[in-house]
């Protein structure tokens, strides 16, 4: 029966799993069949080898066995969950909000009015603006300048609203709002690495965006709501403890989702391995139940399993309905079933039955990354962590359990994480080690101040300032090792399949004995499958990246272990833009960065690109002397890296094996590179006509590749003609483009094609159209 139970639980998550692949569930039906007409068969040979008196194949394994058609069953369930997961797929209704955007306006900006009521506490947004979430139920569109509407239109559906801070101070879920702004619908990444907003959106069952200017509160509703206690509870221990000590307390009671931390305590947690202290899950659940049977043990089980029960609730409701809360919830319920039936809970059966349920009740959260670590964490804690306290039998064991915890968490989430956010973090284990005593304390603390913030804020607020030091220590400690050399790794994008065999590598030793003893070779095989295909790629990729930026040219060339970056675009690029680009390609440092001062530079982007990788050689054009403050702080960044700071100078070749690059011009900032056999000609946003000056004085000749501004793109391709011609963006008339298509140069806009990648082999490629081939096969 529990094998049965094993199998179409496990049928059903693999159906859910498979549906990244066209026809899986059909797959999955004749895999069943196929594994129910040929079990008979291996169960014959079982048996006969058994009776034959191999010790190999023991009789009593056969009484376990599931019976054939227990596999055709998991196959139609298997099949069931493709359809299943399709159907509950969110898609825009009839009157959503989405379909009101208009499509195709070029530059014009559809500028609205959306009723709606709130349906989420304001968060701050890295750009410091306020974002909630809005039901929508009414749109007017504003018709011109002076403000006329149109009649309004009903309108449905979720909205991402982000409005100025100051306008979302005291704004609450459940109030109806009034708010004026650009309607927009949310992109795709355009380039590799990025960030898919539109992805994010559709996963919380929103197809359009409101960037707000300006917001009118209609009524203000209901005035009582879980987040009201949050409120409640976070004031209280942000009183004394202040700010980021109370928050960070509050965040590891409640959860950051529940919580608004400040991003850059968030950050460090994130990048030191330690965000999961900031999501409130097992851990707060096992207090949680700990301390109340612990307070109710001389009382019967009926008052022990209420008590629990009202816990596991209140906790739920004030935490969020987050997947990773209700997994630690759930098998908190199993927990207390056990102590009400007398018998102990198989924590795998429980950990199966509650990924079970919570995929039936939204199979889409199997995409969900929270979702994935939560599990994959918790089996890892199960199967693994008493494997390793056994290796750990010669320390104190509370010593080993330090180790063990964590390490078995680690081993079960690290191939996921390097999969999506493609780096390694070194000092995660010691640093997971040595804060653990400080999270329990805190996390026990912080709940105790939460319980009296709500009875007496005043109390608990006293009870909180006792949490100040450990807060503080922690903080100091994660920040200390964030600053270690060599905290993060990045190891590049790998693929599913490195992540399966990694994980297969897992399973293997976990459940054979003889893997077991040799766990070692299980690392080295994991380590080499991750490091070998990076070790190639970079010691043998010749490639050049124009990436998709809004200002000046952003040009990475990676050319076999040596990395050039030209330009770094306007503050934001370096952050969200090249840095995520940079990681994808497992890229630890810089070589060579030149920065040209095109129209549209920020240093700002150079720091925040300093701040993650180190730079060996900055090139900077300094043509005048008005921003040398700016030029002192990249010089002390360069210092404390070991890079070397070196000015442009006009006609100065940077040579780099196949490449040179050199500043051709001193009124112009103008970049022309020679890349193996072609000519690359990188022109800014600077206008046609000094450009077409340069070329009458013969100072530039025609080149093979250039980069321009759209409204200088047919002057200077009839004038240069080009074999590439690349602009940010397409607003150009009609006719115009017409007229370009029907030249010989090609033509790429990388605010429609994303960014455009040459290679020697396979020459020109654009991002967006290779991703939608790769969908397309998938």
């Amino acid at each position: 029966m529990q094998t049965n139970f094993v199998i179409i639980c496990l049928s059903y998550i693999l159906g859910l799993l498979s549906t990244a692949f066209p026809w899986s569930g059909l797959w999955i039906l004749l895999l069943g069949i196929f594994i129910a007409v040929i079990s008979p068969l291996i169960y014959a040979r079982w048996r006969k080898l058994a009776q034959k008196g191999n010790s190999n194949f023991n009789l009593n394994i056969l009484s376990c066995a599931p019976h054939p058609r227990i596999w055709i069953i998991a196959g139609i369930i298997g099949l069931l969950a493709t359809l299943y997961f399709n159907w509950r797929v969110p898609v825009p209704g009839e009157k959503d909000i989405s379909k009101f955007v208009i499509a195709d306006s070029g530059n014009l900006e559809q500028v609205v009015i959306v009723r709606g009521f709130v349906d989420s506490k304001p968060r701050l947004t890295r750009s410091q603006k306020g974002q909630f979430w809005l039901n929508v139920t009414q749109l007017d569109e504003v018709t011109n300048d002076k403000g006329a509407v149109s009649s309004p239109k009903g309108a449905t559906g979720k909205l991402y609203v982000t409005v100025p801070m100051l306008q979302v101070t005291g704004l609450y879920p459940g109030e109806e709002v009034a708010v004026t702004g650009l309607l927009y619908k949310p992109t795709k990444p355009i380039n590799p690495g990025g960030f898919d907003f539109q992805r994010y959106l559709q996963q919380e069952g929103c197809f359009a965006g409101l960037v707000g200017k300006q917001m009118n509160i209609l009524d203000e509703g209901k005035n009582w709501g879980w987040w009201q206690i949050r409120d409640k509870i976070v004031r209280s221990q942000v009183r004394f403890l202040g700010v980021p000590e109370g928050i960070l307390v509050s965040a590891m009671v409640l959860g950051n989702k529940a919580v608004d931390l400040p991003y850059d305590i968030r950050d460090i947690f994130v990048n030191t391995g330690l965000a999961h202290a900031l999501a409130a899950s097992g851990f707060q659940t096992s207090l949680i139940l700990g301390v109340i049977l612990t307070l109710t043990k001389r009382s019967s089980k009926k008052i022990q399993i209420i008590c629990g029960t009202l816990g596991l609730i209140i906790f739920l409701c004030l935490s969020g309905f987050e997947p990773a809360i209700l997994r630690a919830v759930i098998m908190g319920f199993a927990a207390l079933l056990g102590l009400a039936l007398g018998r102990n809970i198989k924590q795998l059966g429980s950990l199966l039955l509650a990924a079970t349920l919570l995929l039936l009740f939204n199979p889409l959260w199997i995409w969900n990354l929270g979702f994935q670590l939560s599990f994959l964490a918790t089996l890892g804690l199960v199967v693994t962590a008493s494997a390793i306290d056994k290796r750990l039998d010669w320390m104190p064991p509370a010593i080993a359990s330090l180790i063990s915890v964590p390490l078995a968490a680690t081993m079960w989430t690290t191939p996921r994480l390097l999969e999506f956010c493609n780096s390694l973090i070194i000092y995660s284990l010691p640093l997971n080690i040595i804060a653990t005593p400080f999270i329990s304390v805190i996390s026990l603390g912080g709940m105790l101040s939460s319980l009296f913030s709500v009875i007496s804020p005043d109390i608990g607020s006293i009870l909180a300032s006792f949490l100040y030091y450990p807060t503080h220590w922690l903080i100091a400690i994660v920040e200390l090792f964030e600053n270690l050399p060599g905290n993060i790794i990045t190891v590049g994008s790998i693929s599913n399949l490195q992540m399966l065999a990694i994980y297969a590598l897992i399973i293997i030793t976990w459940l054979i004995k003889g893997f077991q003893k040799r766990w070692w070779l299980s690392l080295i095989i994991a380590v080499a499958l991750i490091l070998v295909p990076l070790w190639y790629s970079t010691n043998n990729l010749f490639q050049v990246t124009l990436l998709a930026t809004r200002n000046e040219p952003v040009l990475v060339i990676q050319e076999q272990g040596n990395v050039t970056l030209i330009n770094s675009g306007d503050e934001g690029t370096g952050r969200f833009t090249i840095l995520p680009f940079l990681r994808q390609q497992g890229i630890n440092q810089i070589n060579n960065a030149i920065a040209s001062k095109f129209p549209g530079y920020s240093k700002d982007a150079w720091l925040e690109i300093m701040d993650k990788l180190p730079i060996k050689n900055f090139y900077e054009y300094t043509p005048n002397t008005d921003d040398q403050l700016e030029t002192q702080i990249i010089q002390q960044q360069l210092q404390q890296q070991k890079g070397i700071y070196r000015p442009l100078l006009i006609g100065q070749m940077i040579t780099n094996k196949s490449t040179i690059i050199q500043l051709i011009d001193d009124q112009i900032p103008i970049i022309k590179l020679q890349i193996l056999d072609q000519n690359w000609l990188l022109v800014g946003n600077t206008p046609a006509a000094p450009i077409l000056e340069l070329i009458k004085s013969g100072q530039l000749s025609p080149v093979d590749v250039l980069w321009c501004t759209s409204e200088a793109l047919p002057e200077l391709v009839l004038a240069l003609k080009p074999q590439i011609a690349i602009a940010p963006n397409s607003n150009l008339e009609n006719t115009t483009l017409s007229t370009l298509k029907k030249s010989s140069t090609k033509i790429y806009f990388t605010g429609k094609d994303g960014a455009i990648q040459w290679t020697p082999n396979q020459q020109f490629s654009t991002f967006i159209r290779n991703t939608e081939n790769k969908s397309s096969v998938l």
